[in-house]
């Protein structure tokens, strides 16, 4: 017989239970902590009994380089302090697959963009590595820079965007897209120009390429302000990449661009809506990338030198080779 089998959790640093019953011990211990960590105790019961699940196999399993990983679908809609259900959160470890993150008790009841902003500074902040992936773009293309007449430096194009993009304030995108705040008109692009990472991956839009179907540019215009908030927050605890080297050093979590659209069909959705499926697919596939040892090419594409340099200052989508 099975019985349920409570073990310290690596994320909210509650103990969750294994096994029959484990289900409606962790709903209750769940609500006893207070935590908005919820694990998915289907998925945990049904790993513990040798159901399915990826399991990293040989060397690899010994060393990964992260403990966890996270997957964030974004939204552009709205305001940052917006309930978007277009916002999705996914958490995994090394050996336990994706569960779906919900946000603190409140009367939203979806994430909101300074919610998941925070929620991820504290994460990064406490401790254990973390690769977190973030479904927006990091930056601009060259072009920008140039027409612009801009510094090519990425922590001084965070300060230059939020100062003519302030949407990390109570504002919508659109409101500087139509000159109501900010000054767009100082700081906009051509829905023409595209980053070289955008260009490789073949299907992903312009960063400026607004109002069409699978579109990154507002939520793009809306996160960007937001990493700056990160980094900011979190300071050497993080490292942006490409932006603060190709290299990560040992000791840092990494935040980075990502595209679920590379492997959104890789996994069954199992009843997820689109956005929790982007999500939860980008948690797994950085999951799996780090067990199974398949990560560091992806964190060192090949490049020609042009290309590289272009991709210090435009960011790339890790998973883009």
């Amino acid at each position: 017989m099975t019985i349920a089998v409570a073990v310290p959790d690596l994320w909210s640093g509650r103990r969750v239970s294994y096994g029959r019953g484990a289900a409606r011990q962790n709903q209750a211990a769940a609500k006893v902590s207070g935590t908005f960590w919820t694990a998915n105790a289907k998925y945990h019961q049904r790993t513990a009994q040798g159901g399915h699940g990826f399991r990293p196999r040989g060397r690899s399993r010994m060393n990964p380089a992260f403990e966890r990983y996270v997957g964030i679908d974004y939204s552009g809609a709205q305001t940052p302090t917006s309930s978007l259900k277009g916002v999705r959160v996914y958490a995994a470890d090394c050996l336990t697959g994706p569960h779906e993150v919900k946000p603190p008790r409140s009367p939203r009841k979806h994430w909101t963009r300074r919610g998941v902003a925070e929620w991820l500074t504290e994460r990064l902040s406490e401790g254990p590595r973390t690769l977190a992936g973030i479904d927006h773009g990091f930056s601009f293309p060259l072009r920008y820079f140039e027409q612009r007449e801009l510094p090519l430096d990425w922590p001084s194009f965070l300060d230059d965007f939020q100062r003519h993009w302030p949407t990390d304030e109570d504002i919508y995108v659109d409101f500087v897209r139509e000159g109501i705040a900010g000054n767009a008109a100082a700081r906009s692009g051509n829905s023409r120009w595209r980053r070289v990472t955008e260009v490789r991956a073949r299907k992903a839009k312009s960063v400026f390429h607004f109002d069409v179907q699978g579109s990154v540019a507002k939520s793009t215009h809306a996160g960007i302000p937001w990493l700056r908030y990160i980094r900011r927050k979190a300071k050497d605890r993080v490292h942006f990449w490409p932006f603060d080297g190709w290299n990560v050093p040992p000791d840092r979590s990494v935040v980075a661009e990502i595209y679920p659209a590379l492997w959104i069909r890789t996994f069954p959705s199992l009843g997820r809506t689109p956005d929790q499926q982007a999500a939860y697919a980008a948690a797994e596939w950085l999951r799996r990338a780090d067990c199974d040892g398949s990560l560091e090419k992806f964190l060192r594409p090949k490049l020609e030198p042009h290309e590289r340099k272009a991709a210090e200052i435009e960011g790339w989508i890790l998973g883009v080779l």
